[in-house]
Parts: structure tokens; C-alpha cells; sequence
């Protein structure tokens, strides 16, 4: 299925937002997440399913000063 991550596009067989996550290498990594511009917790990852066209943001925290 193609996806949009972050503005680019993405063609994955992940069908949640959890295994999509491992896919890219963020798992264990500490980031946000948006689906279609909704938050989605690290309890709802795993039954977040994703569909053809799904728009998914992934944020890691910055540090600075």
C-alpha cells in the first residue's frame, strides 16, 4: 500500500501503525505520532490499522538551547 510519511512517500506492507514504525527502524525510539492528522498514543499503535493513502507524521524530541 503507498502511504505518506512525513511528506514523502512510502510504499509498505505494514498494516499498523506499530509495525510500520519497526519497518522504518523507529522501534524503541521514543517519537509522536499522527495519522491523518489525529495524535495516536503508544497504547493505540498496535491497533492502528493503516489504509492506502494514509497520511503519517513522526516527530522525535529535540533537545537545544
Amino acid at each position: 500500500m503507498k502511504i505518506i510519511v512525513n511528506g514523502k512517500p512510502v510504499e509498505t506492507g505494514a498494516q499498523s501503525l506499530a509495525a510500520l514504525l519497526e519497518e522504518l527502524g523507529y522501534g524503541g525510539v521514543v517519537v509522536a505520532t499522527a495519522v491523518n492528522g489525529d495524535f495516536t498514543p503508544v497504547a493505540r499503535r498496535a491497533e492502528t490499522e493503516l489504509k492506502d493513502g494514509d497520511q503519517i507524521e513522526v516527530l522525535a524530541p529535540m533537545q537545544g538551547g
